[in-house]
């Protein structure tokens, strides 16, 4: 049976809101929603969790030999998975063709597995992961700048209605090197101009010029933009 102020229990409590808070402030630091605190809270609240179900096991299981001890003291903590979904689901953010968010779900998502670890004596372990997950953020960011990366955007062009303008927009595209995946093609017959929409992808890495100056140069050109949609 566990006391009330158990110091073991308080230690546990204490070391699942400091790994957890520590993953939180680097969140913290770099602005997403989910930061210092609710990191805390999450591995703080799933350490209570796995401690009441050990408490629920000690204190009502029956543990004659003779039959099963009716509680299963993993059910509670199986579920802290489970619950953990919905709260990361709440930190991503889809804005137009990009998702955002989806490391700071993961980071809430390994802050109650440390606290669950906590809860059940798993000290070391959940200092590692905690160490683990830090490099992960801190110093795999540095390697990912470091990657060299496609790109996949919209390029809208408004032009006059000229000789082979759709050709040269697309020779201006390919020296740049950027790679046209899909276009479509409006034309307006009363204005004698056309509006195109390039679906492309160009490595950030080996892009030889800046696809909006150079279309912007051409003759007729009455529009440009780049982005998401």
């Amino acid at each position: 049976m566990f006391l009330a102020f158990d110091p073991i229990i308080l230690g546990k409590l204490a070391l699942a809101a400091l790994l957890g808070g520590v993953i939180g402030l680097e969140r913290e630091i770099h602005g997403r929603p989910a930061g210092f605190r609710t990191h805390l809270l999450v591995s703080l609240g799933a350490c209570l969790y796995v401690l009441a179900s050990i408490h629920f096991y000690t204190a009502y299981g029956i543990f004659s030999g003779t039959v099963p001890p009716g509680v299963d003291p993993g059910r509670v903590a199986a579920q802290v998975v489970t619950g953990i979904g919905f709260l990361g689901a709440g930190a991503i953010i889809q804005e137009k063709s990009s998702v955002r968010g989806l490391t700071t779900a993961a980071c809430l998502w390994v802050a109650a597995a440390i606290g669950v670890a906590c809860g059940v004596g798993l000290f070391g372990i959940s200092l590692a992961v905690t160490v683990m997950s830090l490099v992960s953020l801190l110093l795999l960011k540095r390697v990912e700048a470091m990657l060299s990366r496609d790109t996949y955007v919209y390029l809208r062009v408004w032009s006059e209605t000229r000789p082979e303008q759709l050709e040269k927009i697309q020779q201006l595209l390919q020296e740049c090197r950027i790679q046209i995946l899909n276009s479509t093609l409006e034309l307006n017959v009363e204005t004698s101009q056309f509006h195109v929409v390039f679906q492309v992808k160009y490595n950030s890495k080996k892009l030889a010029c800046s696809p909006v100056d150079r279309v912007a140069s051409l003759e007729g050109i009455r529009r440009v933009s780049l982005g998401w949609e």
